[in-house]
């Protein structure tokens, strides 16, 4: 059996943040939860097309703050904010709390495993090939400026009887370390033979982090020693 760790899961508070933002007793963190899950999925059921990346949920005390990370904002936003306000009375139904809706853009999609993912999902459901998809979508990213990618695709590939698993690399993709800024994503093609599995991995270099020497700590030391000069 394989031993697979989330590569979010694994650099969460070295370079990476939760996409969920509460705190809250062991009594409610179930049904917290719960509410999350289906905020998100009326959100990417109902704006499968809007090239979603994630949502990131932010509780406060009578309040969330929904922040929604798309490659196609005006779908989303709609004419004057009539989307917006759609949405809001779709979540209604699922929390009682009011809702806060931001929207930011994807600046390059093709770097971001999510949007990569849903759209070669989107062309096999078109009845295009997947081989050509996966092809193109690897070009797209190395042309953005990733340093690897890895996709990988599962099920009745074609239309085959049985299914089958296929994987396609190009670059590097260091999973195991820290500091390196790798994007997950996983979709779902819903074709007339089945359900296909695809599975994405970007590298897009490495983040390092420095430490900050206070303005005020340094300015002591260099007085300390001019005196010592002096003296």
């Amino acid at each position: 059996m394989g031993q697979k760790v989330h590569p979010l899961i694994l650099r969460i508070g070295f370079i990476k943040d939760w996409q969920s933002h509460w705190i809250v007793n062991s009594r409610k963190y179930a049904d917290f939860l719960e509410e999350d899950y289906k905020i998100r999925n009326v959100i990417k059921k109902k704006y499968r097309l809007a090239a979603i990346s994630k949502v990131v949920i932010d509780r406060l005390a009578d309040k969330i703050r929904l922040k929604i990370v798309t490659g196609r904002p005006g779908m989303i936003i709609g004419r004057q904010g009539s989307e917006i306000e759609k949405l809001k009375s779709a979540l209604a139904g699922i929390t009682e709390k009011e809702i806060a809706i931001d929207i930011e853009e994807v600046k390059q999609p093709a770097l971001d495993a999510q949007l990569v993912g849903d759209n070669i999902a989107l062309q096999i459901e078109k009845r295009i090939a997947y081989r050509r998809a996966i092809k193109r979508a690897i070009e797209q990213t190395n042309a953005s400026g990733a340093q690897g990618i890895r996709i990988t695709i599962a099920g009745r590939l074609g239309g085959a009887e049985m299914k089958r698993q296929e994987t396609y690399k190009h670059g590097k993709i260091p999973l195991s370390t820290f500091r390196a800024d790798i994007d997950y994503g996983q979709s779902e093609a819903y074709t007339t033979y089945g359900l296909i599995g695809i599975k994405v991995w970007i590298y897009k270099g490495d983040i390092i982090r420095k430490k900050r020497i206070p303005v005020a700590k340094s300015a002591e030391v260099v007085n300390v020693e001019t005196q010592a000069k002096e003296e």
